[in-house]
């Protein structure tokens, strides 16, 4: 298995838990279509996965090729948990737009940025967190007690700010 499988498996991965699926989810949501043993072992690097069909996935995973495609030999898709602060959209949704239209602007680039589907939640970094702070000029503290408040944040946030 090359370096460059393994960076494409993990991004195959990434995209496929960032909107919440299982292997037997995709094969679900995909009508059989997708056979979980196929796109595991495509994850895994252990089957090589032709043009067409990384087309075809991605469109079934609603994001570009680009996106599946890694940048390096390597890819990281995880961040330390204590360093994690996990924006929850759905609850974000539900602010009044006067409050969360800074937030949701942020988190819409953000996402767009990053390619992260899943629309239910976003993970953020505390630099990302300090840069909303200025904009609802609030510490980062304060701010995140606000969206905590709000219900944008898990009370665990807290956690993650103080780090």
């Amino acid at each position: 298995m090359t370096d460059y499988a393994k960076a494409l498996g993990g991004r195959l991965r990434a995209i496929r838990t960032q909107q919440g699926l299982s292997l037997h989810g995709v094969e679900e949501k995909s009508q059989g279509r997708w056979k979980a043993v196929v796109v595991g072992s495509y994850e895994r690097g252990d089957r090589a996965v032709t043009v067409q069909r990384l087309s075809e996935l991605a469109e079934f995973y609603g994001v570009p090729v680009s996106e599946l495609l890694p940048e390096g030999a390597t890819v990281s898709t995880n961040e330390p948990a204590a360093a994690r602060i996990v924006i929850d959209l759905e609850q974000l949704s539900l602010v009044p737009a006067d409050q969360a239209a800074p937030l949701a602007r942020y988190a819409a680039t953000i996402q767009s940025q990053r390619g992260d589907y899943n629309g239910r939640v976003l993970s953020i970094r505390h630099e990302d967190l300090r840069s909303l702070a200025v904009i609802y000029d609030a510490s980062p503290s304060a701010l995140t007690e606000q969206l905590i408040g709000w219900g944008v944040l898990s009370p665990d946030a807290r956690r993650a700010v103080d780090a």
